[in-house]
């Protein structure tokens, strides 16, 4: 039997609203990966509503732009930030980093792709690891000194309950000897997002820097958009087992990503892997619930950034 180690009074319905409700956020800096789109734009708003400082990291600029507009319309906050990101592209990612000057108190690593057909980058890296993994562990130790620089940052990594479909097979990240898979390929990046978390939590704890994972719930959002809604509906019935999956709202998805961003009652803690606002139990899987083994193996934790240095040529 696992055990629930972490628990707070909020829950799958609780809103980043009322997460965020009475934090205040001024003087600190946040950014937000995916920022212009689904649970990243609440993600973004309810940082924005307690004065931090935003950046919305996106691909495309005009709906950054339109999406910091409704946040400082809707929170009074002007300082709203639009920076050009593309995870998939590691030149697009160094500009990033390179850019960043002053301290970074909030990261959230919350854009990404899913199930997308077999499409890979032009080091042949498998589409969905290359983004949801790689591009977030270089962002994440690009701006390492940023997040080091003031004390008590915050990493946060957006996993998925569909990590348990697949561990990280160490033997075949990029599907070059096994068939590609779209759901494995997304459950392994997602894998990664949870392991990246569990690793950097004791690398960086010596900064006063925290990370942890988080399991958003199921939300449609743009992230779906290589998903036929036959098939969502397959898989939804699929994983309920005959019993009725509930959607989220944006502003509930976002709920636990703010919980673990900002909220007071996750000071110190890290490492670890929350769903619908509390940590989710060890080794017990349920259709969209617990966190399996694997994802929280520290030794597969401490591989895996060294494989993921040696994939993109880097080091700490």
């Amino acid at each position: 039997m696992g055990s629930r180690n972490f628990t707070t009074l909020f829950g799958a319905e609780s809103t980043a609203a009322e997460v965020i409700a009475g934090v205040d956020l001024t003087g600190r800096r946040a950014v937000v990966t995916g920022g212009a789109s689904g649970i990243g734009v609440e993600t973004a708003r309810a940082l924005a509503s307690a004065g931090a400082q935003v950046t919305l990291a996106v691909r495309d600029l005009a709906v950054g732009a339109r999406t910091a507009e409704d946040i400082t319309a809707t929170t009074g906050n002007k300082d709203i930030h639009v920076h050009p990101l593309d995870l998939a592209d590691q030149a697009s990612v160094a500009a990033f980093t390179a850019a960043w000057d002053g301290p970074l108190h909030i990261l959230v690593n919350n854009a990404g792709v899913m199930a997308s057909p077999e499409l890979r980058t032009p080091e042949g890296w498998e589409l969905q690891f290359a983004t949801n993994h790689l591009g977030h562990f270089a962002l994440s130790t690009g701006l390492h000194a940023a997040l080091a620089q003031d004390g008590g940052a915050r990493v946060v990594a957006v996993s998925s309950s569909a990590h348990h479909r697949s561990p990280v097979v160490f033997d075949d990240i990029h599907f070059r000897e096994r068939p590609y898979e779209p759901w494995s390929a997304y459950g392994q990046s997602k894998t990664a997002n949870v392991l990246f978390a569990v690793e950097a939590a004791k690398r960086w704890a010596a900064d006063g820097i925290t990370a942890n994972a988080l399991m958003p719930g199921g939300i449609r959002t743009n992230l779906q958009r290589h998903v036929s809604d036959e098939e969502l509906a397959r898989l939804r019935a699929q994983a309920a087992g005959g019993t009725e999956l509930k959607w989220k709202t944006t502003e509930q998805g976002a709920a636990t990503s703010v919980l673990l961003a900002a909220s007071p009652l996750l000071e110190g803690v890290s490492g670890r892997y929350f769903e619908d606002c509390n940590e989710a139990v060890r080794g017990e899987l349920g259709a969209r619930t617990g966190v399996a083994e694997y994802a929280l193996d520290t030794e597969a934790a401490t591989l895996l950034w060294q494989v993921s240095h040696d994939t993109l040529g880097t080091r700490d």
